[in-house]
């Protein structure tokens, strides 16, 4: 039976966008699962071998290096014959164990450039650890048509080198798990405390400058003062940005501010609400706006490479420029003022994910990936 190695930062990340893929590929591969052991309750049932090192998200060049090493210890232990890697630091360490250990197939996904958003000596260095791993990966994954063009202009991949899934996505969409749930909305709310009649706006993921939280903050202050019945819902762990810093913002409307930290259900909240906004800087392609889109709800988004796939702009939701809170502020009131443009574009959006990013149809795709790799490497 060959063998296949996922390779990941954390076990979130493998729960959220990979689980599909590693249940799928086991019913045909050996599969072993490589991440840190935070939050590693979320691999539970997961039909894989898990190997837990202490990866971390920052650059810390000892703790990389033994990394390395173990990785590289791994991969000839077990003789993978694919090692598929996922995020910025794990693809880098990945891609060097993995060519040092002589993998024969070795997969990078590009997720979203960490220094798209940086300038210097910063942007120059994390822009040639990508052009490593794309010089030692055999393949390589973009999650979105944008991305890959992005990728090819700034230099990091040649013509031709990257592949996209479908249309696009890391893992596509469970209609099974993302869909309308009236059940779940009328839940949240109670336990939020937020009307039943009130128009939420929802952003979902870490709360991050990249991620735009301070713009969110600043266009809800005023979209607040303007609208009374107007609610904004976080979820999702603080990072470089404290969920006090958004209250300080919102003081006077604290009222109808929300947060929770953490949820393993993040359909229940976006069944819980009636705009989805994610106001970043940088993005692969985020799942977050699939996933509100299967729902039916519409997204209010920035208008940079990787959204733009994800937001038919104007049909299934309004795009702005990034860091304009002018521009999101205006969004945002123009789908609060008009219900039946926030129904049209959230039942477009909902048919799109349908028609376009099934998690089956992209599963698919990367097991009849990975055999064409086999068959080309083995001969069968």
């Amino acid at each position: 039976m060959k063998k296949i190695c996922f390779v990941a930062t954390i076990p979130a990340a493998v729960n959220s966008f990979l689980r599909d893929h590693i249940q799928a590929a086991g019913e045909i591969y050996s599969v072993t699962v490589v991440c840190n052991s935070e939050d590693k309750y979320l691999l539970e049932g997961l039909d894989a071998k898990i190997v837990f090192l202490p990866i971390e998200r920052k650059p810390s060049p000892i703790k990389d290096l033994l990394v390395l090493i173990q990785l590289v210890k791994l991969f000839r232990r077990e003789k993978f014959d694919i090692v598929h890697s996922h995020l910025p630091k794990t693809g880098l360490l990945a891609m060097i164990a993995a060519w040092l250990a002589c993998v024969p197939i070795r997969i990078n996904t590009f997720h979203g450039e960490v220094w798209a958003t940086q300038s210097g000596w910063r942007r120059r260095a994390l822009k040639l650890c990508d052009q490593l791993v794309g010089l030692l990966a055999t393949n390589i994954l973009v999650v979105s048509p944008s991305q890959q063009a992005f990728l090819v202009k700034e230099g990091i991949l040649p013509q031709g080198k990257a592949k996209v899934i479908g249309v696009g996505s890391i893992c596509g969409v469970n209609p099974l798990r993302f869909h309308d749930d009236p059940d779940a909305r009328l839940r949240i709310r109670n336990d939020l405390g937020i009307a039943h009649e009130a128009t939420v706006i929802l952003f979902v993921g870490r709360l991050n400058r990249e991620k735009g939280m301070l713009d969110l903050a600043a266009a809800f202050d005023t979209i607040a003062k303007h609208y009374s019945n107007v609610a904004l819902l976080l979820v999702g762990a603080e990072e470089d940005i404290a969920f006090r810093q958004i209250q300080e913002t919102c003081y006077a409307e604290l009222d109808r501010l929300h947060y929770v930290s953490f949820t393993r259900t993040p359909e229940h909240y976006i069944a819980a609400a009636d705009i989805f906004c994610l106001p970043s800087y940088r993005e692969g392609l985020p799942m977050t706006i699939l996933e509100s889109a299967a729902c039916g709800v519409p997204s209010v988004a920035s208008r940079i490479y990787g959204i733009t796939d994800a937001v038919e702009e104007g049909k299934t939701g309004l795009l702005f420029t990034a860091h304009d809170v002018s521009g999101l502020t205006q969004s945002l009131s123009t789908l609060i003022e008009d219900k039946s443009l926030r129904q049209q574009m959230g039942e477009a959006a909902r048919l799109r994910v349908l028609n376009l990013f099934l998690s089956d149809n992209i599963t698919e795709e990367l097991l009849t990936l990975y055999a064409k790799l086999l068959v080309e490497q083995y001969g069968y």
